[in-house]
């Protein structure tokens, strides 16, 4: 009983965050300042035009998140995030919700990549293209940022990637 009145905690937030989001007048400043895309791209609404986004990922070219082995210890840590955290309110392995299906994640994007958009989902919609897009395809709903720490955002991706090798 108490875990299905945190997804649906979860998902009441995802879609207050969300509408907030769209009706937003103006992209506010992220608070991490050292974050290379906050530092580097320009400002953009998540409704703006793809012309106001980065022409290109910063963080999506080169290998594939899959293309290292599998840290079992990480991704154990990254399993019980996965739950604990909330990220099944909005996600699965094989099957889409309200955010995208990550199946298959790993083959996809960079781990670079998958670590920023975990870390800072907000920032990422505003000026990475490829973020921004999957947002625009899940309804302009914003994921939400848990301030999750690298490490933690390593875990996850380590999940991922056992989840994907395993098929």
């Amino acid at each position: 009983m108490h875990r299905s009145k945190l997804i649906l905690l979860t998902v009441a937030l995802a879609l207050v965050a969300g509408c907030a989001q769209k009706s937003a007048q103006t992209a506010e400043t992220p608070a991490d300042t050292s974050s290379k895309a906050a530092a580097t791209a320009p400002a953009a609404t998540p409704a703006a035009p793809a012309a106001q986004l980065l022409a290109k990922s910063l963080y999506d070219d080169g290998a594939r998140a899959n293309s290292t082995p599998v840290d079992a210890a990480k991704a154990k840590a990254g399993e019980k995030l996965f739950a604990t955290k909330g990220c099944t309110a909005c996600h699965a392995y094989g099957k889409k919700l309200t955010g995208p299906d990550l199946k298959g994640v790993t083959a996809r994007r960079t781990a670079a990549w998958m670590e920023h958009q975990i870390m800072e989902p907000d920032v990422m919609t505003k000026t990475d293209p490829i973020s921004h897009q999957l947002m625009v395809a899940n309804n302009n709903l914003q994921m939400l940022n848990l301030h999750l720490t690298q490490a933690e955002a390593q875990s996850l991706i380590e999940y991922f990637k056992k989840l994907d090798k395993a098929k």
